[in-house]
C-alpha cells in the first residue's frame, strides 16, 4: 500500500489499483455522510479530483493518487457512506482503477513515510 501526500492510499496487483483515504484522514473528517464516486470508465491523470467525500464537518476531493482509468467504484458506500469511516483501508474503498504509468507509484510514500508525514502535522 502507498500513500499521497493528499492522504489517499494505492493498494495495488499488478496494474489494479484500489484507492481510497487513509485511517488518518477519515480521522481528520469525521463522520462521513457522502461520498460522490467517479464515473466507470473515468480517465484519471495523478492528482486528478476523482471523488469527493463529505462529513459532518466538511466536503474534501479525493484525487487520483496515480493516473489510469476507472474500472470499478464502491456502489456500498452509496447505502453506507460509514464505511469510510469504519473501515477505510478495507471495505470502505473508494474506486479502482487499471494504473496507466506504474512509475508514478514510486512518487508515492510507503506506510513509514506516510506516518511520518502524518505526525509532522
Amino acid at each position: 500500500m502507498k500513500f499521497s501526500t493528499d492522504h489517499e492510499y494505492i493498494r495495488t496487483e499488478g496494474d489494479a489499483g484500489t484507492v481510497g483515504i487513509s485511517t488518518f484522514a477519515q480521522e481528520q473528517l469525521g463522520d462521513i455522510v457522502f461520498v460522490e464516486l467517479p464515473a466507470v470508465g473515468a480517465v484519471l491523470k495523478k492528482g486528478d479530483e476523482a471523488a469527493v467525500v463529505e462529513s459532518v464537518k466538511a466536503a474534501s476531493e479525493i484525487y487520483s493518487p496515480v493516473s489510469g482509468t476507472v474500472t470499478e467504484v464502491n456502489e456500498a458506500l452509496n447505502g453506507d457512506p460509514g464505511l469510510v469511516n469504519s473501515d477505510p483501508e478495507g471495505n470502505g474503498w473508494i474506486f479502482k482503477l487499471s494504473v496507466s504509468d506504474a512509475g508514478e507509484l514510486d512518487d508515492l510514500m510507503d506506510a513509514t513515510a506516510y506516518a511520518s508525514h502524518t505526525a509532522q502535522g
